[in-house]
């Protein structure tokens, strides 16, 4: 007689198959994690306003920008800096290349940049300025400022203005690195 029988069979895990569920799980945790620092760090993005970077950025153009690097390291000669004027949290983030570092004596003459004396060997090809605002006399630069100045010297509000001045190191979010404009311009910044 097949009767009832009231006992229970011990069900068994198969051990393999939770191995690979947790292998499985631990790499989708890890892969979200690793996304989730790549986007924070080096993948913020914002649209450049106006035309002070061209040719480098034009206005519209959308770049990528490294919140990381200038935890590691300080921002150094021709580094495309983001940053907010003054710390203003209400103004647009600007992009502008670093010419002056903390330390330095900034002075503008005769439509080019001189750095404690000596004329800046600029990698990028510019126009001389006509317009050489607060650094016509010395600008001494503090233990943490920076004079930047946009590509584009006669279109460009930047350092040489007295509302924009030095830029301090804790008013600058990151380095500019890549532009994701789609179109010719896509590709690292100069």
């Amino acid at each position: 007689m097949a009767g009832l029988n009231f006992r229970r069979r011990k069900k068994r895990i198969n051990t393999a198959v939770l191995r690979e569920a947790v292998i499985w799980i631990g790499e989708a945790v890890l892969a979200f994690g690793f996304a989730c620092i790549l986007v924070i760090f080096f993948g913020s993005a914002l649209s450049n306003v106006g035309q002070s970077m061209e040719p480098a950025i034009y206005s519209g153009d959308r770049v990528l920008v490294n919140r990381l690097i200038y935890r590691i390291k300080a921002p150094d000669y021709g580094d495309l800096v983001v940053f907010k004027p003054n710390g203003n949290e209400n103004a647009h983030y600007h992009i502008k290349r670093v010419v002056g570092v903390p330390g330095d004596t900034v002075t503008i003459e005769s439509g080019r940049v001189f750095i404690d004396g000596e004329l800046l060997n600029e990698e990028i090809l510019t126009e001389s300025m006509l317009d050489a605002g607060v650094a016509s006399a010395p600008v001494k630069l503090g233990e943490d400022e920076y004079f930047v100045l946009g590509d584009n010297r006669n279109n460009s509000e930047d350092s040489r203005n007295a509302d924009i001045g030095n830029v301090r190191r804790e008013d600058i979010m990151g380095m500019a690195w890549f532009n994701i404009t789609p179109g010719e311009r896509f590709g690292w910044l100069p």
